[in-house]
């Protein structure tokens, strides 16, 4: 990363962040430095919007508590690192409108906690991170039965918000929006700007906050209110992560290079590379989304704070039928505060997003009530 930053021009700068990490039974027994190595490429004209993308270098073999047998942790995650190394490689000559953050974390796996350090230091920051991706397990198209699915990878978002206050529930008990968090809004805009050609992949949503009472590097930025998913390949062979590098009865175990597909990694770097720029380089998500309540109607009334991204022209205002998966119709509203839709909001479910001069379009906000 260090050696990306050099060829900037001063964007990007890296930094070895370093913490004593306490003793934390059972998977830290004794007092642990861990250490997140973090390149920050600074954005050109909204530098304080900050987009993060993540994998994690520590591994493990059978036993968590074991530090002595040999751990590769090709799949589980080198290959997540690998992305988010390229990605700053690539991206590090360029000049995006808002910051990208490329980090490799540490402690991933004996509970999370170099991504819980970092996401807990931008929080103190009052960093604006209006998504984080952690890639991790993205090193293979096989599953344990042997079959291949080369061009798919899942992406896990979830819905009722981690980080929801009881006065939120409420809310969405009321409107609805468990299938309208910010999470979701993020994997909408993936598919839109990284499900195509030009990646060779499709982009599978899975709504869940991770796998089967799994977890990953992106809970902790989840639990600090930071919208938030994980991309992770389309099946999992267990026999090559968290084992010990073994043969038994003709088997081989253990997460080894030999068992990665490095053109399917490739293809999910493009993924992650559509993502984050086309974040970076749009109008950020509108705050302060809310419908007007005050009257009763047929009609539904749309208010929101302006962005001050220099980059904006305008925003649109979207809508689907309340069972429909994504966003269906779109209308042009103009740079304004305000619309309104001959539609009621007790039928479809409303969302606003930006437009920016160079016709990009940013992630989607789901609008609250405003009484």
């Amino acid at each position: 990363m260090t050696k990306s930053a050099e060829r900037s021009d001063g964007r990007m700068t890296v930094e070895a962040q370093s913490y004593l990490q306490q003793p934390a039974p059972p998977r830290i027994p004794v007092a642990t430095t861990i250490t997140n190595v973090v390149a920050t490429l600074r954005g050109s004209t909204t530098p304080e919007r900050v987009y993060v993308v993540s994998g994690h270098y520590d591994s493990r073999c059978s036993d968590p508590l074991d530090a002595t047998k040999d751990a590769p942790g090709a799949d589980d995650d080198a290959s997540g690192v690998a992305v988010a190394m390229e990605l700053a490689r690539v991206l590090a000559t360029r000049r995006p409108a808002a910051t990208i953050v490329f980090a490799a974390v540490a402690g991933e796996e004996q509970g999370l906690f170099g991504a819980r350090h970092m996401a807990t230091l931008f929080k103190a920051a009052g960093t604006n991170v209006q998504a984080m991706f952690t890639n991790d397990i993205v090193g293979s198209s096989r599953a344990d039965d042997g079959t291949r699915d080369p061009r798919t990878i899942r992406l896990f978002a979830e819905g009722v918000p981690t980080s929801e206050t009881p006065a939120q529930a409420d809310i969405r008990r009321a409107v609805g929006g468990e299938n309208d968090s910010p999470s979701r809004q993020l994997a909408r805009f993936v598919r839109s700007v990284a499900d195509n050609e030009a990646t060779g992949m499709t982009v599978r949503v899975i709504h869940r906050r991770d796998r089967y009472l799994r977890g990953g590097d992106h809970i902790p930025f989840l639990e600090q209110g930071y919208p938030a998913a994980r991309f992770t390949e389309p099946h999992e062979d267990y026999a090559h992560q968290h084992q010990d590098v073994r043969v038994e009865n003709g088997k081989q175990f253990g997460d080894l290079p030999e068992f990665c597909d490095f053109p399917f990694i490739a293809r999910v770097a493009r993924v992650n590379a559509a993502t984050m720029w086309s974040l970076a380089t749009a109008p950020g998500t509108p705050e302060d989304v809310r419908i007007r309540t005050h009257r009763l109607t047929n009609e539904t009334d749309l208010v929101w704070r302006r962005g001050t991204d220099p980059d904006l022209a305008g925003y649109e205002v979207v809508w689907r039928e309340t069972t429909a998966a994504d966003w269906t119709h779109v209308v042009r509203v103009g740079d304004t505060t305000e619309a309104k839709v001959d539609l009621s909001k007790d039928n479809v479910f409303f969302g606003v997003r930006m437009v920016g001069k160079n016709g990009h379009r940013g992630p989607v906000a789901f609008p609250t009530p405003l009484s």
